[in-house]
């Protein structure tokens, strides 16, 4: 544990990230210009909610998004936010991601926390791929109904890397969805940790 009663964790990465938008609609075009929003003011909102509950955000970073709803059993792009969050614990960050959720209307939010791959309460993976675009991963949820329902859905960074949050035990479902989609999982990076849908 570190000094401030937190996980310590490698130089640079941060304590745990939340993953949010405040997007309602489904979306199945992927031009959709509501596709090309920045999430400025939802940037700020999320990080006031951050800091007012005691934590802190480094930075945020866009995403290009398709998640599947199990409630309304539609798969929906949308843009979202990545949000690295620091000066928490496993109890805060669940407070915060449903702050998120009840403001901004939201089925779930998820976060993921970085521990040590030998850590008990290490049960998820967050595998980043690079060289793929939301189509693909569009695509490849549309046609994969067992990933879908595994991995709920994925994001890709402004410059092409695939992120996927998934139960370690998935990690198989993972590795061949990510090569079905046509990505390179010798390239990916994976990192261990708690994964949460808060909602």
């Amino acid at each position: 544990m570190s000094a401030a009663g937190v996980p310590a964790r490698a130089s640079g990465s941060p304590q745990a990230e939340i993953f949010a938008t405040d997007n309602t609609a489904i979306i199945t075009d992927p031009a959709d210009p509501r596709l090309r929003t920045h999430l400025h003011r939802f940037d700020r909102q999320v990080r006031r909610i951050v800091h007012d509950n005691g934590a802190r955000t480094r930075r945020s970073a866009l995403l290009d998004g398709v998640f599947w709803s199990s409630d309304l059993q539609q798969v929906t792009y949308e843009r979202s936010r990545r949000f690295d969050v620091d000066r928490t614990d496993m109890i805060e960050l669940r407070h915060i991601a449903g702050l998120v959720r009840k403001e901004f209307h939201q089925e779930s939010v998820l976060t993921f926390e970085y521990l040590p791959r030998t850590s008990p309460r290490a049960d998820a993976v967050r595998i980043e791929v690079p060289g793929l675009d939301v189509r693909r991963l569009h695509d490849g949820l549309v046609a994969d109904p067992a990933a879908r329902d595994e991995l709920f859905g994925g994001s890709v960074t402004m410059r092409g890397q695939l992120i996927l949050v998934a139960e370690l035990a998935d990690l198989d479902v993972a590795r061949a969805f990510v090569t079905r989609i046509g990505g390179d999982w010798n390239g990916a990076a994976i990192r261990y940790g708690d994964r949460e849908f808060v909602g």
